[in-house]
């Protein structure tokens, strides 16, 4: 059977990360589709850990032994101190790079063929330098030809796949650890640009609204149990905060939900109503929202000049998110259905782009419309890497390519040449 072409958008959160394709259809592209990368969901754990063979692996450990276990690695890209992983120095760049190319490994599996072109999203703040060390780890793992873009950029390409036509729009983005602010303009071809300067809170974000339920739960424990009862308690909250973060995502649609907690007398029901919860997070968002209107000034704009706020992120979709921010700015606020992919299907319409660059538009004018893929495809075992540094035969893509300065990178370690040749699924 003859496969469609596709292209690749990725997402490296901070928890969690994402993949869409988009597929050509004739002379046009559909719209971007996530890709089931765990086991029964579209996203997988930004983890990786160094089995007992030596295999590097992704999601999270069987085992809680953090020596052989690394997170959060994006966000250290561009430190001078390396991360450990099983007793070996390796450089946050070469493990992002690691799960890129697992995730490229996937869905060269489900499609049955290398993408055509290959769109990475990254923090909008970042500068020249941290973009070439993991362009550079790209290129030592075979993977020469990824387009690097801001994650702010990728969201708004996500929305406008979507039929947001605005020109001019502020993004907010709230990750796991981590939230972006940046503003975006469409240019002439039709695509998304940052202008202005990105700002951060880093790590802040939906991690944070689910420890803040977890001590809310922990309190109530200690008051309402007996001390007796309370000292068998301690292992049994291991898993608390997977509970709560389930709670959360109940809560964006309920008013009310029940923290379930597993003691030894038994489980325990700790009624939580979202009022209460909002209370609980609203210091935090409420930082976010001033960092958004603190980037729009510094801009030298006014919300009122923005056609609209599009929101990215797993928590995005909390109702005081958008509550606060429509309190700040008199635009719309915009949310996809599931934020945790917004920047993953951005990234594949921005490939789209890379294939196929658009003929200039009228300033201001709409966007193209896509067609709708069909459902996604069931997961397959991951074999090993194909040849992806093939150049694809299509014009430059309609942004400056991202320039390689002459650094002087140490060799790699011995553990990330383990890791090249031993990655599995």
């Amino acid at each position: 059977m003859r496969r469609m072409r596709y292209v690749l958008g990725i997402d490296i959160g901070s928890t969690n990360t994402a993949a869409a394709v988009a597929r050509r259809n004739g002379t046009t592209w559909t719209r971007p589709e996530p890709v089931g990368l765990g086991a029964d969901s579209h996203l997988v754990p930004s983890v990786l850990y160094l089995s007992e063979d030596g295999s590097l692996r992704v999601g999270e450990p069987p085992t809680d032994d953090g020596s052989r276990t690394t997170r959060d690695f994006v966000r250290r890209i561009g430190d001078d101190v390396p991360l450990l992983l099983g007793g070996e120095a390796c450089a946050p760049q070469t493990l992002t790079a690691e799960l890129a190319g697992w995730v490229v490994d996937r869905v060269h599996a489900l499609e049955g063929a290398p993408a055509e072109a290959i769109v990475l999203s990254h923090p909008a703040g970042w500068r020249p330098y941290r973009r070439d060390l993991l362009h550079r780890a790209l290129s030592d793992l075979g993977l020469r030809h990824v387009t690097l873009l801001p994650r702010t950029v990728t969201v708004a390409e996500s929305h406008a796949a979507r039929g947001f036509a605005g020109t001019t729009a502020a993004v907010y983005a709230l990750g796991g650890n981590s939230f972006e602010a940046a503003l975006v303009r469409r240019t002439p071809r039709g695509t998304y640009e940052g202008f202005g300067t990105p700002q951060g809170l880093d790590p802040i974000g939906g991690a944070d609204f689910d420890e803040a339920l977890a001590t809310h739960v922990r309190t109530v424990l200690a008051r309402e149990l007996a001390a007796g009862a309370r000292r068998g308690t301690q292992a049994a909250l291991r898993g608390l905060r997977a509970e709560c973060a389930r709670v959360k995502r109940e809560l964006t649609v309920d008013l009310t939900a029940d923290v379930v907690v597993s003691l030894p007398g038994g489980p325990a029901r700790i009624p939580v109503t979202r009022a209460q919860f909002e209370e609980m997070i609203r210091p935090t968002v409420q930082a976010t929202v001033d960092l958004l209107l603190r980037t729009v000034h510094g801009a030298d704009r006014t919300p009122a000049q923005l056609d609209a706020v599009l929101l990215a992120g797993g928590s995005a979709r909390i109702p005081l998110v958008a509550e606060l921010i429509g309190a700040a700015v008199a635009v719309p606020v915009e949310v996809q259905p599931d934020s945790q992919l917004t920047a993953a299907t951005g990234a594949a319409m921005a490939a789209c782009q890379v294939v196929s660059p658009r003929r200039p538009a009228p300033v201001g004018g709409p966007a193209p419309v896509r067609e709708q893929a069909g459902p996604a495809r069931a997961a397959l075992p991951v074999p090993r890497r194909p040849h992806h540094d093939t150049p694809v035969p299509a014009d430059p893509p309609p942004r400056p390519p991202v320039r390689i300065l002459p650094l002087d990178l140490p060799k790699a370690s011995r553990l990330a040449l383990t890791l090249s040749r031993g990655r599995e699924g």
